[in-house]
């Protein structure tokens, strides 16, 4: 182990140790993987794969931390404006993802559940049936949640749950008048009830939410952690000063119990 290794291991234990609030839902806006494979030389393709491998590093350091919520930006509609080739890409490399997810033990051990957060009717449909399977497989599990937020924007969101509840109008099972932000919130997210997010961390430095969960996230009121490393090369150490952050606002207003990072 090299002296930068050993500092930032020493700095990991000494954030773990003085962090007393530990977030139930943290929403990941994984940015970076092109601007990573073009200082690196390599293709757009690569940059992505790289993305993907700390992808699966961050729901390990999650799980072990004690975070039980994740919610992966993964791919916007506005991302379906990018190169043709690019996109068919990115959907083979998240197919691929979805299929591992099924094949890997940690997948059964952790009691991982595995859901998409999304509009269904943008994707394509051998890609909708890997989700299918991995949502199924994963559906009685209830330790840790991972949801997959692809072909994913905010307020196209929201206009789907409108018209969701104006259909319940309309059929005469709901009441205009019992309209509230529990019967918006049911129709949100496909009715997966996700809790609120209480942290948002968007790499690559970018300072903007992108229309990322505003119910959830804005409306919670959720702190978020802007950081400059590319997704590629996102740490462990770096999801532990987002969890300062949060943790130095909860302290600043402490008003719930605090859950402590695993040791």
């Amino acid at each position: 182990m090299n002296v930068r290794s050993l500092v930032e291991a020493g700095y990991e234990k000494f954030l773990v140790k003085h962090i007393s609030y530990v977030p139930n839902h943290i929403a990941v806006i994984q940015d970076g993987n092109r601007r990573y494979a073009r200082l690196s030389g390599m293709g757009t393709a690569l940059g992505h794969r790289a993305g993907a491998g700390t992808t699966e590093k961050l729901l390990e350091w999650s799980r072990d931390l004690g975070i039980r919520h994740i919610t992966l930006y993964s791919f916007s509609t506005e991302n379906f404006s990018r190169d043709m080739e690019e996109v068919e890409s990115l959907f083979a490399l998240f197919k691929e993802m979805f299929q591992r997810v099924l094949e890997d033990e940690r997948t059964h051990a952790y009691k991982m559940r595995v859901r998409m957060v999304g509009d269904r009717t943008l994707l394509p449909p051998d890609f909708l049936e890997c989700i299918r399977e991995v949502e199924e497989a994963t559906a009685a599990y209830g330790n840790f949640f991972v949801n997959v937020a692809l072909a994913y924007g905010g307020r196209n969101e929201i206009v789907h749950a409108a018209r969701s509840i104006l259909q319940a109008v309309r059929q005469g099972s709901l009441a205009p008048e019992a309209i509230d932000m529990g019967v918006v919130e049911a129709h949100l997210h496909n009715g997966m009830n996700l809790p609120p997010v209480d942290l948002i961390i968007r790499t690559g430095d970018e300072k903007r939410t992108s229309n990322f969960l505003p119910w959830s996230a804005n409306g919670n009121e959720s702190a978020v952690y802007f950081c400059a490393p590319y997704w590629p090369v996102f740490r462990k150490l770096d999801l532990l000063r987002a969890i300062r952050v949060y943790d130095q606002r909860m302290k600043l207003n402490a008003y719930v119990p605090k859950r402590r990072i695993r040791n």
